[in-house]
This record gives C-alpha cells, sequence and structure tokens, in this order.
C-alpha cells in the first residue's frame, strides 16, 4: 500500500520504483492513494492510467478526488479507482469499495473511508464500514484492506481499533507524514497511522516551501505548487493469510528517488 503521490514527481517515483519492488518482494497486489497527483490537487484520467500502468492495481482517494471534474465520469467507469464510500450514494459518483484478484489469485476487497474531524462532514465511516462488513448479501472476501483518508491520528487509532478482526489492515492517509507505529493488533488486523507520502523530500508535505510559508508567517493565502528534487517513496507491505484474512506482518518501507 503506497502513500499519498503528490503531483508528477510522486507519479514517476511509482512509475521507477514499483516494477522491481513487486518482483524483488513478489508482491501479489499494490494499492496507491492518488488523489494528489494532478497538480498536487486531484486526478486526471491521463494520470490514473499512467499509475494503472505502472503496475498498481486499485488508486484509493480521499477529500481532493473531487478537485477535478473531468475524473467525474472516469470513476463511473472505472472499477480500479475509488473514492471514500461514506460520502453516500446519492448523486456521488464512483464507489467506495471492490472486490478484485491479486496476481496469486486471492480475492480480496479493497475499502476506501474518510474522516471527519478537520474534514468534510459526510456521513459517519464507523456505521458505514459496520454495514459493509456485516449487511452486505453477501459476504466479503476473507481478505479485507482498508485506506483511511483521515486527519486525526485518534480517529484513524479508533477505526482501527473498530475494525481490528473484520479486516486484515487498516492504513492511514492524508497526513503526507509517516508514522513508526505498524503493528498487528489482537485481532489479526496489520495498522499503521499514515503511510507517509511519495512526494519531493525537501518540501512542506510535498509542495514548494516558498507557496506554503506565507500561510504560516503572515496568514496570506497561496496555491500551492507541487516541491522537486528528490522522492521518498512511502509505503507498507503488509503479508496477509488468504484463508484467514489475518495479517502475518506489517513492514515499513522507504526508498529515496531521483526523478
Amino acid at each position: 500500500m503506497i502513500g499519498d503521490m503528490i503531483g508528477k514527481p510522486g507519479r514517476v517515483a511509482v512509475e521507477q520504483v514499483l516494477p522491481g519492488l513487486r518482483e524483488e518482494r513478489g508482491i501479489d497486489f499494490v494499492t496507491a492513494n492518488g488523489e494528489n497527483v494532478a497538480g498536487g490537487m486531484g486526478l486526471t484520467p491521463s494520470t490514473a492510467d499512467s499509475i494503472l500502468a505502472a503496475g498498481v492495481d486499485v488508486i484509493t482517494s480521499g477529500n481532493h478526488i473531487w478537485d477535478k471534474r473531468e475524473i467525474y465520469p472516469y470513476l463511473e467507469s472505472s472499477e480500479r479507482v475509488l473514492r471514500p464510500l461514506n460520502y453516500g450514494t446519492d448523486g456521488v459518483p464512483g464507489r467506495g469499495w471492490g472486490v478484485f484478484h491479486a496476481i496469486d489469485g486471492t480475492e480480496l476487497a479493497v475499502i476506501n473511508l474518510q474522516g471527519r474531524t478537520y474534514m468534510q462532514p459526510i456521513e459517519n465511516p464507523f456505521t458505514d464500514a459496520d454495514a459493509l462488513l456485516d449487511e452486505s448479501s453477501e459476504p466479503l472476501p476473507p481478505v479485507r484492506i482498508v485506506d483511511f483518508h483521515c486527519e486525526l491520528t485518534s480517529e484513524k487509532n479508533a477505526l482501527g481499533v473498530h475494525l481490528d478482526g473484520r479486516v486484515s489492515a487498516v492504513v492511514g492517509t492524508h497526513t503526507h507524514v509517516v508514522t513508526g507505529d505498524e503493528r498487528i493488533l489482537p485481532g489479526g488486523t496489520a495498522y499503521q497511522t499514515d503511510l507517509g507520502m511519495t512526494g519531493p523530500v525537501w518540501s512542506v508535505i510535498g509542495f514548494d516551501p516558498k507557496t506554503v510559508l506565507p500561510r504560516f508567517i503572515n496568514a496570506l493565502p497561496t496555491r500551492f505548487e507541487v516541491g522537486d528534487g528528490a522522492v521518498v517513496f512511502n509505503a507498507a507491505q503488509i503479508d496477509i493469510d488468504p484463508a484467514t484474512g489475518r495479517a502475518l506482518a506489517i513492514e515499513r518501507i522507504a526508498r529515496y528517488v531521483e526523478v
């Protein structure tokens, strides 16, 4: 599972790193959060196609998925790009989860949720996850991985505990800052508060400091621009028992790439 890709540098880093990483580690399935790929905000059909062609199986997202309106029809037509489930279904394009197949044939579910604290007051991710897991007409496959796009570390931690034993992994995205708390929860769910970003190292969460600092120094509005230079590729590898859906191991991955 790859952390938020930031702009062209993040996309290019994935294109450079992922094929070799999949072969080196025998990785069967890959997700990547793609809501910040198109100029730092949003996703377009062409950038989505490039990411999928690079070896990403499913693109997850968050609040910025709506920033480029040309992605709306793509969300309807492509099952491999998800938006947060708890935006609801009334007039909202796309889907918040799907069932897919890994290279080894394992069937798995990918679920995309979004937090509410300091974010849009959308539907409740906890109860929407409960409804999906407990009330689906057909049970989801044992392997179930969750990208929780969320601002607050405690809200992410709470969802991990809430879903422990019912999903294989809960990992956070959105803050662009990798956390060192990866672990297997008591019920067998792999957890990490935030995957971090795949974006420029010398930046403010992926963006050029000169376009960010004025907001903190004098509160003037600025237009963020994606940074440049070396890129950090942040991800987590999660090993899961396909028969039970229990996580066996979770490992942080960080690679530095010149793009």
